[in-house]
């Protein structure tokens, strides 16, 4: 025990000289930590805090986001990746509002009720905000707990999340949870890193089992590798005399939902002009045959998402006739877009 309160002991003193000026820590309203929370799930904070900026100035309180209509909140979050993320949020937004009188819970069962909020973000809202004992565990928390307690267990394990849930449980400073909290996800995120993490001026250095049995380097231990899926994305750019084109709105429950795309043949493998002109979504939209098709790129462009390889090809369509539902290609960048097309769309113009 005496270790452990000098391990928190230690991270809280560092934390408090060292820690970075981010803008959630300044406050601790529930719904700007929230908020600062989701942003998080899934990204750096070097570039979620200028997403938390955008939408904290956009949306200044929890009634004004849960008014706001989907595709504002989409678009906004463009670039991020990970849509669920703001799905989630707006529909929590409106169930508080509607079925909460507007008010965030103030403990765990309850915040963990709620859409989008898993363990951690309900721990991390109940120690930050209403001071509840409640210990936060993300990556930076597995690796630092990994490498000073020698743990070895898989912590993507069922046996490993509930060991280091319970070892941070036990660690946690009950009279600061939210420093203790901060401080643990700090020190990992600035200090102990995944590569090349500043062991000569950590302050744990001397009980550190990871730096004494050089094992830093092989310790938090992972197993079962997800295996990416590979997908090839054809996209039909259509155009209408260059100032048309069209858009269709993603569906169903696959990535990118609810977003903006151009018309998309998925095949199995790279495919050329022939597959491309007796797709289903080519014979749909082009009914003409005076119309001309080339590849605006010559190699599939890869997008990596976590769990699957997008490869993509932009096929451009040249035609005369009048299409149904259009858009104008200045108007574009006012749809919520996924970074694949909107990568497009910037280089497109570049070459035009």
């Amino acid at each position: 025990m005496t270790k452990n309160i000098s391990f928190s002991n230690i991270l809280a003193l560092w934390y408090l000289k060292n820690k970075r000026n981010l803008p959630w820590r300044k406050t601790k309203d529930p719904y700007f930590i929230w908020l600062s929370e989701i942003i998080l799930q899934q990204t750096k904070v070097s570039q979620g805090a200028s997403y938390y900026l955008k939408f904290s100035q956009k949306f200044k309180n929890i009634s004004s986001l849960a008014q706001a209509n989907e595709e504002q909140i989409l678009k906004l979050w463009q670039g991020l990746g990970y849509y669920s993320r703001a799905r989630n949020l707006h529909f929590t937004a409106k169930h508080i509002i509607n079925n909460l009188n507007g008010v965030f819970p103030d403990n765990y069962n309850e915040l963990i009720k709620l859409k989008g909020i898993g363990d951690y973000t309900a721990s991390a809202i109940s120690s930050i905000c209403f001071n509840k004992p409640h210990a936060t565990v993300d990556g930076n928390v597995y690796r630092v707990l990994s490498r000073y307690f020698g743990i070895i267990t898989p912590i993507n394990s069922s046996k490993g999340i509930k060991e280091f849930k319970n070892l941070a449980q036990l660690l946690i400073d009950s009279k600061n949870p939210g420093t203790h909290n901060q401080a643990l996800m700090e020190f990992g995120a600035l200090v102990c890193k995944p590569k090349n993490p500043e062991c000569e001026n950590c302050p744990l250095n001397d009980s550190c089992f990871a730096l004494q049995k050089q094992k830093v380097n092989s310790l938090p231990i992972k197993i079962n590798k997800v295996i990416k899926r590979d997908r090839y994305f054809n996209y039909l750019i259509i155009n209408n005399k260059n100032k048309y084109t069209l858009l269709e709105q993603r569906i169903g429950n696959d990535i990118w939902k609810n977003l903006f795309e151009f018309p998309l043949f998925e095949s199995n493998q790279e495919v050329g002009i022939k597959e491309i002109m007796q797709s289903e979504k080519f014979l749909e939209n082009i009914k003409s045959e005076k119309h001309h098709l080339t590849k605006f790129n010559q190699q599939p462009i890869v997008h990596k998402l976590t769990h699957q390889n997008l490869y993509a090809t932009f096929w451009l369509i040249d035609i005369d006739e009048s299409i149904k539902n259009v858009v104008l290609w200045e108007s574009i960048n006012n749809f919520a877009i996924p970074t694949l097309i909107q990568n497009f769309v910037d280089k497109y113009r570049m070459n035009k």
